[in-house]
């Protein structure tokens, strides 16, 4: 049969034509197309993701249904003798998807409480998306760009100023989770390191680093406690850090683990009394190393491996007096100097106040410095950043981010012991 018109088909924003036929629209140029099927690109966009978008939003709600139904033992308005919980009704939360915005409804429960593996996931989502907008605010990325981007990350095209309201409620974020209180908990270790990064400044760019606080608290678990702007990571610096903890609640510190930083020692001396300091047994091997000759790498590295292995803080000094005698007779002086000034800070985790149990945790420095590492993957994309501010808030989000999962939730050491240490020694 012949067809007279234009006939518009069931599937939305695309309609087919027949050849026989004068078209409805001319071109510009006077001639006719002979397209069969027209395709109406921008419905048929809007259709597809409407439906997927509603899929997508039943989908999640039935597997919050079925969570819910598992936590309460029983499908709702089912009677049944194992119930644990009952429905208490729900609430609504919007949740972002390639395909729009979708609203779930999490159901809650009297008797228990309601935890959802896609909640947790939405966080988990929501705190690396912050990383992202910083990220390309830093890279100067166009407006057209980051159009495109925010597509990819949220299905939604987000403009420039939309981008920077999300940026200064970041920031605004941001800074609560840095100036929180301290004071729910003790913090009986404290590690403490400075991560360089460079930054534009008054036309020239310049090192200066991020100094990040780790706090093992009265219950055994690791929580980032304190990140700032270091400048020069100098006394002044360490100073005005170490204050703002102590302003924030910072209490019951008895071990401060770091680097021989400049003005570090005497800070935590002043302004921590109750604390003693203990250098990072690793950065000190590698201080010792780095003045001998590789002749006597070997030996050098394994005489001080045995220092360290000492069962007590007097048997690692008279065996750290043998091998510095031992390295000035082979013309290691500068080596053995370094060893005698420094084994005595590099070896405070021996004394008896500190359990035996904690001593392979507490004499480096190895924890933050992982976490050091995920910060410099972020920074060095960056390379040179416009300024300290800048800086400091990607940093935050990449710790924020890593630390979000397990790193916080296990409990990192056991602290059942620590109180009857403290109390034996004095």
């Amino acid at each position: 049969m012949r067809l007279e018109q234009e006939e518009a088909w069931p599937v939305a924003g695309v309609r087919f034509q027949s050849p026989n036929t004068k078209p409805l629209v001319e071109r510009g140029d006077g001639t006719m197309p002979n397209q069969i099927l027209q395709v109406d690109e921008n419905m048929l966009e809007t259709k597809l993701d409407r439906l997927v978008s509603e899929k997508v939003e039943q989908l999640l709600n039935a597997m919050l249904d079925a969570e819910a139904d598992e936590i309460a033992g029983a499908a709702r308005y089912e009677r049944t003798g194992d119930r644990k919980a009952y429905r208490a009704g729900h609430y609504e939360r919007d949740l972002t998807v390639k395909a729009g915005t979708v609203t779930l409804r999490v159901p809650k429960l009297k008797g228990a409480l309601f935890e959802s593996a896609v909640i947790d996931r939405y966080r988990r989502r929501e705190e690396s998306v912050e990383e992202a907008l910083i990220d390309m605010y830093l890279a100067g990325v166009s407006t057209r760009q980051v159009d495109d981007i925010s597509r990819l990350l949220w299905g939604e095209r987000m403009p420039s100023q939309t981008l920077s309201d999300k940026l200064k409620k970041v920031y605004e974020d941001i800074d609560r989770w840095r100036n929180r209180p301290l004071a729910d908990h003790s913090y009986p270790y404290l590690f403490v390191d400075g991560v360089w990064h460079k930054r534009t400044w008054g036309g020239s760019v310049e090192n200066v680093s991020v100094l990040v606080a780790i706090g093992v608290d009265d219950t055994g678990h690791r929580e980032v406690i304190g990140v700032a702007e270091g400048m020069k990571e100098d006394k002044a610096s360490w100073e005005g850090f170490l204050r703002s903890l102590i302003e924030r609640g910072l209490k019951g510190v008895r071990l401060v683990v770091g680097d021989r930083c400049a003005g570090l020692v005497s800070t935590v001396d002043a302004m921590l009394p109750g604390a003693r300091y203990q250098r990072c047994m690793v950065h000190f091997m590698r201080n010792v190393l780095s003045r001998v000759s590789h002749k006597h790498m070997a030996w050098a590295a394994s005489a001080l491996k045995a220092i360290f292995a000492m069962e007590s803080r007097e048997s690692a000094l008279e065996k750290a007096e043998c091998v510095a005698a031992q390295m000035e007779s082979t013309g290691l002086k500068a080596a053995a100097s370094c060893l005698r000034e420094g084994v005595g800070e590099a070896t405070t985790y021996l004394l008896d106040e500190y359990p035996v149990e904690h001593r392979r945790r507490i004499r480096t420095n190895n924890m933050i410095e992982r976490l050091n590492r995920e910060i410099r993957r972020r920074t060095r994309v960056v390379g040179s950043f416009p300024d300290g501010r800048s800086a400091l808030m990607l940093v935050c989000a990449r710790i924020r981010y890593v630390t979000a999962s397990q790193w916080s939730a296990r409990r990192y050491l056991d602290m059942s012991r620590f109180g009857d240490t403290m109390q034996s020694t004095h």
